[in-house]
């Protein structure tokens, strides 16, 4: 039988813990004092609920866990405070390139093979060029990447958080799928685009 983790010592956290999580929080919300703010509020929620930590995970994984739901809560508060109306881009004339689940519908022009992909994901270079692609998305699309992309957020959890109809959530993942291929074709891949 495996034993259950343990945590360490809460004042140990930020040490162990503190730039792992900013990062990536930081890839979630595009703003370093924000990204700070969340990071400060998962170590407090942590603190305040370490008595309920049952060891079926490590405590890095426990922590993450906690800090994906500050995400959402910043990202909910935000759509509560937004006073710009939301762009209903739904009857946008975007090919449909991607199927429900987020594929490359067959025979759409998808993207280049690149040589490594599952090599890539592993190297340092290529979170730093997505970070900087997501940089140059407009906030709200690369949050609703992020959120569905890299933390496998539910398209119905998304919607209501976001304040977005399904079709304005799946026509700002079509743009910005498109936009972060572009983008890492040429800055991460050296792919020269075609005009």
């Amino acid at each position: 039988m495996v034993e259950p983790a343990q945590l360490s010592d809460p004042q140990d956290w930020v040490e162990k813990h503190g730039d792992y999580l900013f990062r990536s929080a930081l890839l979630r919300v595009r703003n370093d004092v924000v990204a700070e703010e969340v990071v400060q509020e998962t170590f407090l929620a942590a603190l305040q609920a370490k008595e309920r930590f049952a060891g079926q995970s490590s405590e890095r994984t426990w922590l993450v866990g906690i800090l994906k739901h500050k995400i959402m809560d910043h990202f909910r508060k935000s759509a509560r405070e937004q006073t710009d109306p939301v762009e209903d881009v739904a009857q946008s004339n975007l090919p449909d390139q991607f199927d429900e689940g987020g594929h490359w519908r067959k025979g759409a022009a998808g993207p280049k093979a690149w040589a490594d992909p599952s090599g890539a994901l592993d190297r340092q270079q290529f979170w730093q060029a997505l970070k900087m692609c997501l940089d140059k998305l407009p906030p709200r699309m690369a949050s609703v990447f992020s959120l569905r992309e890299i933390d496998d957020v539910p398209s119905e959890e998304i919607c209501s958080t976001m304040k977005i109809s399904k079709a304005n959530l799946w026509v700002m993942l079509h743009r910005a799928r498109m936009q972060l291929r572009r983008c890492l074709e040429t800055s991460y891949m050296g792919v020269k685009s075609e005009k």
